[in-house]
């Protein structure tokens, strides 16, 4: 025998109502954080998709049509075109190849060299080490400015082609590599103290007791190193590789002090972007289309190691 459902009391009825309203405003709320959002990055992305609207439209379309607008009836009118992106490609092409020679190993070099020395300092007890920090740390505020007087007249005075053939009897490079080699060696000198520091944060995150661990079992320092913190800081390698790709690829300073001859045969793709601007007519399709090919290895770079470095901001 079912009996009758009770009906609703007024403290049923009014707590019914307040959940109902609470529902209702967590929506209202939901939906202008999205709106926000979606806001922020529209605002965000809009430069970026103007640049790629021009990058494949002709003069006439850009001259004719908002930026932020494709050309109208792109492939009856003509207005649409990818010889922006064939002319930019040829133009960067030895410019991106030397980029590659140079971001590439003056990259892996700072990285390396700046988690050893991390390493060094973090976990070992030494008389100095509170000087020594202190001297990477002052590193990282020194302007770029006090950095290239010194270091061009050092690469002034020092023939890399000659000193590399006398110390390890290597045969006369050609001076387009010798000159990448001075460009090494400039980012690198100036990437060591902020790689220093991230990765001096992140072993100070580490547990000493495992460290200590493989002391007792007889690891040298140098095991340690290589077998026990080097695989725990891949996230952070990712986040040094990234940031210190992304400096030195998109610098144009250290190249145009350090390199004669405003680049010449070496000069990076930062120096051959800035040549598409032309002279007294400029072409802002190519010039768009060479920003984009610029950028893509550094989007490259990110896509490998994103997810280590989310890991590796995190902490």
């Amino acid at each position: 025998m079912s009996s009758a459902p009770a009906s609703p009391t007024p403290e049923n009825q009014s707590r019914r109502e307040q959940v109902e309203n609470a529902v209702r405003n967590a929506d209202r709320s939901r939906v202008a954080l999205y709106g926000v959002l979606v806001a922020l990055v529209g605002f965000y992305l809009a430069p970026l998709e103007a640049g790629l609207m021009t990058a494949f439209k002709t003069t006439n379309a850009f001259n004719t049509t908002s930026p932020f607008l494709p050309a109208i009836w792109p492939f009856a009118s003509g207005g649409f075109t990818t010889g922006p992106w064939q002319t930019a490609f040829d133009t960067l092409w030895n410019g991106l190849v030397n980029s590659m020679l140079l971001a590439v190993p003056a990259t892996i070099l700072s990285a390396g060299l700046g988690s050893i020395a991390a390493y060094g300092v973090t976990t070992i007890d030494w008389k100095y080490q509170t000087l020594i920090v202190a001297l990477f740390v002052a590193g990282i505020f020194i302007p770029y400015q006090a950095v290239l007087v010194p270091l061009s007249r050092l690469f002034a005075i020092v023939n890399t082609q000659e000193l590399l053939g006398f110390l390890w009897g290597l045969p006369l490079m050609h001076e387009h590599y010798a000159s990448i080699i001075n460009l090494i060696v400039a980012h690198v000198a100036y990437g060591i103290p902020i790689t220093f520091l991230l990765f001096r944060g992140y072993y100070q995150t580490l547990s000493g007791e495992m460290i200590e661990a493989a002391r007792l079992d007889g690891a040298s320092v140098f095991s340690i190193y290589r077998n026990v913190v080097l695989p725990l800081s891949k996230p952070m390698f990712a986040v040094t590789l990234i940031y210190q790709f992304t400096q030195i690829w998109n610098d144009l300073l250290f190249a145009l002090v350090i390199l004669p001859s405003g680049g010449g045969a070496a000069a990076p793709v930062t120096i051959a972007l800035n040549s598409l601007s032309g002279g007294i007519i400029t072409s802002f399709n190519t010039q768009m289309a060479g920003a984009f090919v610029a950028a893509l290895p550094t989007l490259v770079v990110y896509v490998l190691f994103g997810e280590q470095f989310a890991k590796g901001v995190a902490g």
